[in-house]
């Protein structure tokens, strides 16, 4: 999968984690809601949506072209944007401090690779009953209903979240009782084990509960977010965390922490499974209930209606079908990986490697993902919305310049991130978790670096497939995702059979980027011809270049003196802390006076803006 969406860590749970363009969800660190206010995408009262775009400035007096149809539209995208990114790096910090809490409670080994299997059940089984749908297909439709209307679309509003709540919560009654099943399936090698198994199926009987409440955050966030009010969606989440740190501190203020105690599923007792279990559902249910008072301040009132048939619901779901599949075949790849890391985790842990099994695959995936969920996520979020209305207009040489500038835009922050997660990916880990294990830790770092340069094709992806969802093609998506899974089921099958227990998982790391290095070639080339053969592809890729070329020597420099370091002052914490600072200070300082040498406008420009914003 991406499997792996949720954030609250990044999910809306506990962390497992989804991919950003599988699951246009994430409720927790940094999802992804798409949808902004008409003032953002027409540039202000009386502004045509298809006008000329201004261009703005960088300090040394160069234009760089900017997708906005006005001034104040292209404030009003910044301003949304802004604030969607403020509550995704809040949601993302408590995020981590929770898996900090988590390792510290009960490590990253087997007792850890329980309960992510147990977790990530909920987010996979809402994706493929609707989640995936309820963004990439029912946001256009809420827009559109809002437009178009004569109650600003609150019938249809009303009639979409009846739909939802319905469904999810039949399923969620039908997935309790099958929780055993689901376990199997996700890992025969915990089945196999029958303390392990308990243990998982009791996690799993509080965790999927939290679906029904993950798809009600998620739709009520919606019709927020289409209504111009996007801070409810982003912010709601640091709640679930808090909730989930207390809990996991309650555990380890009553059994003691992983050090001391050495927890693990044969020695955990049923109350410390009920804490764990009552705590993440208990997180969910205030994320969803916190939307509340949002509704009531947009003047939104909720009243069920089962109204669905000659409403629109029935075209919407015609389209959802793709999405369907979309989901289907990410989460076809997500139970492969769950499998394999989960088996290479265990073979490892009784050879004396911690922390190479799902748990250091879904920590080190969840703090790559960062950028991804503050930048990318946050800037076509904002985007989105003013593409569809774009499409409508049939005004392609908008949605060209709309993609464009994600892609460069986004790349400032992705393409430095990428090698920075390569050079510093083990003293990152060593600082976060090496509290609870220091070999575990080390584990996650490796895998981090082994994720790292996948970040950039990552990220592409995600900003090429919005393209398709603001035409409301789920079709072409679908077929760009059975590659991606396809490629990265095989590679890391490959990666399980001919590395060592040890190295597997951060094999299937590698994988994930090199999947979504082949999607993006497809992906790229369908776009081109759906807007006409122009994608100002050489634009685009001179940024990405020049990018890459500040940021290699970049990594490099960083990178050395990092290893020095570590080798001077060793990997503790205190250690991880002067190697972390150190490094990361090397590497953004060379990364920023080559690519101001290089001329790279897009950080220019950002820099500018920065200054503009600290002076004022």
């Amino acid at each position: 999968m991406n499997a792996q969406g949720r954030e609250n860590d990044g999910r809306g749970q506990g962390g497992h984690v989804l991919p950003d363009d599988t699951v246009p969800l994430r409720s927790g660190l940094g999802d992804q809601h798409a949808t902004t206010s008409r003032e953002a995408y027409d540039g202000g009262a009386g502004n045509p949506a298809g006008e000329q775009r201004a261009p703005i400035p960088t300090p040394a007096g160069e234009p760089i072209p900017e997708p906005k149809r006005s001034g104040s539209g292209a404030s009003g995208l910044l301003k949304s944007s802004a604030v969607m990114a403020a509550g995704t790096f809040v949601s993302r910090i408590t995020g981590f401090l929770r898996t900090l809490v988590m390792a510290a409670a009960i490590g990253v080994g087997t007792l850890n690779d329980s309960y992510q299997v147990a977790n990530v059940l909920p987010t996979m089984i809402y994706i493929l009953v609707g989640g995936g749908a309820l963004n990439a297909v029912f946001v256009p439709q809420l827009v559109r209903a809002m437009k178009q209307d004569d109650d600003g679309g609150d019938a249809y509003a009303n009639r979409l979240i009846t739909l939802v709540m319905v469904v999810l919560g039949s399923v969620t009654v039908l997935c309790v009782l099958a929780a055993p099943l689901l376990v199997h399936m996700m890992s025969p090698d915990i089945a196999a084990d029958p303390r392990r198994m308990a243990v998982t199926v009791a996690f799993a009987r509080y965790c999927l509960p939290t679906m029904f409440f993950m798809g009600a955050h998620v739709v009520l966030g919606q019709i927020l977010n289409a209504r111009g009010r996007f801070g409810a969606m982003m912010w709601t989440p640091v709640l679930n965390n808090i909730l989930i740190i207390a809990t996991f501190g309650g555990f380890i203020w009553a059994f003691g922490s992983f050090t001391d105690s050495r927890v693990s599923p044969a020695t955990i007792t049923p109350e410390g499974v009920r804490l764990l279990g009552l705590g993440t559902l208990l997180g969910l249910a205030v994320q969803a209930l916190a939307m509340l008072p949002y509704l009531r301040d947009a003047r939104f009132r909720l009243r069920p209606r089962f109204d669905f048939h000659g409403h629109g619901l029935g075209r919407a779901m015609g389209l959802a079908k793709w999405t369907l599949l979309f989901v289907l075949v990410n989460q076809a790849g997500l139970i492969v990986v769950t499998q394999l890391a989960t088996k290479a985790g265990s073979l490892a842990e009784r050879a004396g490697h911690s922390g190479s099994g799902i748990t250091a695959y879904n920590y080190a995936l969840l703090l790559w993902q960062m950028p991804q969920a503050i930048i990318t996520v946050s800037v076509m979020t904002a985007v989105l919305p003013r593409m569809s209305r774009a499409v409508q207009d049939e005004n392609v040489a908008a949605i060209r310049d709309d993609i464009s500038y994600g892609l460069r835009t986004s790349a400032v922050a992705i393409v430095p991130c990428a090698f920075a997660f390569l050079a510093l990916g083990v003293p990152m880990a060593t600082l976060l978790y090496a509290g609870s294990d220091a070999e575990g830790a080390r584990g996650i770092g490796y895998v981090l670096m082994a994720f790292g340069p996948g970040l950039i094709p990552y990220s592409v992806q995600y900003v090429v497939l919005r393209g398709f969802y603001a035409y409301e093609d789920t079709k072409t998506p679908f077929y760009n995702t059975v590659i991606v899974a396809a490629v990265n089921a095989a590679a890391s099958g490959a990666c399980f059979v001919l590395l060592p227990a040890r190295w597997a998982v951060a094999g299937m790391a590698a994988s994930y980027g090199l999947a979504y290095a082949v999607g993006v070639g497809t992906a790229w080339r369908r776009l081109r011809k759906r807007l006409g053969g122009d994608l100002d592809g050489a634009r685009v890729l001179r940024t990405y270049a020049r990018l890459s070329a500040a940021a290699i020597p970049a990594a490099l420099a960083g990178g050395g003196v990092a290893y020095g370091l570590t080798r001077a002052v060793g990997s503790g914490a205190l250690g991880s802390l002067v190697t972390l600072l150190a490094g990361g200070c090397v590497l953004l300082g060379v990364f920023v006076l080559l690519a101001h040498w290089m001329r790279v406008a897009e950080l220019s420009a950002m820099v500018g803006m920065v200054r503009g914003r600290l002076g004022r």
